[in-house]
């Protein structure tokens, strides 16, 4: 509680993010879900979409109802939010050890995608002008189990963590329509068993595997128990195994990346600046 003597303090400052945050919750879930039929896919939106979306519309650069002093103190209380989330993780993960040994190696493997995704977003974050926001937003998918890992290794109020946190909320915000879709028009293709889309949809995010799943469900009727079951599974599996591939190679790896880029595209970036700059005071010349 760092900037408060006491929780009755910080709740006289901080109420108004709590009831809001309550209501929008009640709203959010009385919406519900909906399917939208796209060419062979599907769009699946989820309450949380909803969420996202009303309190960005009452943020301080829409609406104005929350304060930028608001947003700040919000930013830490997502962890709390996510911890009850991330302790049932653990709680399913060692409840069901032999199920998730029978599904077999192609869980485990699946983590090394961490690779590819350092591999491809670190250096477009870097181009787009990212510094130390793009390890922590180009590590991994960045999901609730990141969130709590980079806060723990940089501190909550770190440029890493906010790069983090950017990727959790456009995830959340984005993610979930992109990867139901994404599943359904694969799925399409008929170039994968069910079972196989099933263990891809879990990804190391509750929502994202929800989406895809129900929209697998929704494609393959008579497999919808088995792609839950196994979406779950393979879910619970990433989350768990996730922030030891991040730990190990996805953070170390994009620390190395960024100390080799970085200055170099740092350099160009400013070499860009710098000539755009001289175009711009020799145009302004010619005009006097």
């Amino acid at each position: 509680m760092e900037g408060y003597r006491s929780i009755s303090e910080r709740f006289k400052k901080e109420y108004r993010i709590y009831i809001v945050a309550f209501l929008i919750l009640l709203l959010a879930d009385s919406i519900g879900s909906f399917e939208i039929p796209m060419g062979p896919g599907m769009v699946l939106l989820l309450p949380i979409f909803y969420g996202i979306i009303i309190g960005m519309i009452l943020g301080p650069d829409i609406l104005g109802f929350f304060k930028k002093e608001e947003v700040k103190a919000a930013s830490p209380l997502v962890l709390i939010a996510i911890a009850p989330f991330i302790v049932k993780l653990g709680i399913l993960g060692g409840g069901n050890l032999p199920k998730l040994l029978e599904v077999g190696p192609a869980l485990l493997l699946q983590e090394l995608g961490n690779v590819a995704t350092v591999l491809i977003a670190l250096p477009l974050a870097l181009l787009l002008g990212l510094k130390r926001e793009a390890v922590g937003a180009a590590h991994s998918i960045d999901r609730e189990t990141n969130l709590g890992l980079i806060s723990n290794l940089y501190g909550p109020s770190s440029p890493e963590m906010r790069g983090t946190l950017s990727v959790y909320i456009i995830g959340g915000l984005i993610g979930t329509i992109y990867i139901g879709f994404l599943a359904t028009l694969i799925a399409s293709t008929d170039l994968f068993h069910p079972y196989a889309l099933a263990m891809a949809a879990g990804v190391g995010s509750g929502i994202m595997m929800a989406s895809a799943t129900a929209s697998l469900a929704h494609m393959y009727p008579a497999f919808a128990e088995d792609i839950f079951m196994l979406g779950g599974a393979s879910d619970m599996l990433t989350g768990l195994t996730g922030i030891y591939a991040a730990l190990f190679i996805a953070l170390p790896l994009a620390n190395k990346l960024y100390s080799v880029l970085e200055p170099k595209i740092g350099r160009l970036r400013k070499s860009n600046s710098t000539s755009t700059s001289k175009i711009s005071n020799s145009e302004e010349e010619k005009v006097l």
